[in-house]
């Protein structure tokens, strides 16, 4: 089985990436999703973050309150305590998910989509941590593809995104802006990457790109030894 890391910066154009591959015959997991199901109320994520960030992240429908959290994450510096609960639990289910699917199909492509693939290596070692799947990785996955865009592009993609009214515009690309500076720079990603695909064109260009890449991740997979 090929185990393909797919990766950007914010609003780089990933998930389009991955439902492109999806529809090739790719299995595709995405990160974010995973993550929301184990922040939930019930898992045990979610008692972690309540138990470290105090009940005021708590709304009152009893989950979450994700604005709340982001703002004490991003803008009271304390991202790195958040991180340090989830990308634990996060890893931990993409490997349940790719044990299970290596099982059920031993010749699949397996597409983990995650913005945060390098970013978790290099939080992990901030940690202290050397040993652990956080802390490489090379040990998660077998090829890299990367999707970069320039930044205000991506900062322009997000505020469409999440923003329906002019007046609030400015506040969103501040909110992107900050996030994009917790995130390594596509530049470097795309160093370390053994695939990179453009999105700051239009979607024929994209889509041109992910069938060559089709072609090369089943050249790839042919290649793989039997694991």
């Amino acid at each position: 089985m090929l185990r393909v890391g797919l990766t950007g910066g914010l609003s780089s154009g990933k998930s389009t990436v991955a439902a492109l591959l999806r529809a090739h015959g790719a299995e595709v997991i995405e990160a974010d999703e995973l993550g929301r199901a184990l922040m939930e109320p019930g898992q045990a994520v979610f008692s972690a973050i309540v138990g470290h960030f105090g009940v005021e992240v708590v709304g009152a429908d009893g989950r979450l309150n994700r604005a709340r959290l982001a703002d004490l994450a991003f803008n009271h510096g304390r991202l790195q305590e958040l991180n340090a609960i989830v990308h634990p639990a996060v890893i931990a289910a993409q490997q349940g998910w790719i044990d299970e699917l290596a099982a059920r199909n031993p010749v699949a492509i397996a597409v983990v989509e995650s913005a945060l693939i390098f970013e978790v290596e290099r939080d992990a070692r901030a940690r202290g941590e050397s040993e652990t799947l956080l802390a490489d990785w090379r040990r998660r996955f077998d090829r890299i593809v990367v999707v970069t865009a320039p930044d205000e592009m991506k900062i322009a993609r997000y505020a469409d995104r999440v923003c329906s009214e002019a007046a609030g515009r400015a506040a969103v690309e501040a909110d992107a802006r900050l996030r994009l500076s917790y995130q390594i720079p596509d530049a470097v990603k795309a160093a370390s990457a053994d695939y990179v695909l453009e999105n700051a064109k239009d979607p024929a260009f994209l889509r041109a790109q992910v069938e060559k890449l089709w072609q090369r991740l089943l050249a790839d997979s042919n290649k793989q030894p039997a694991r």
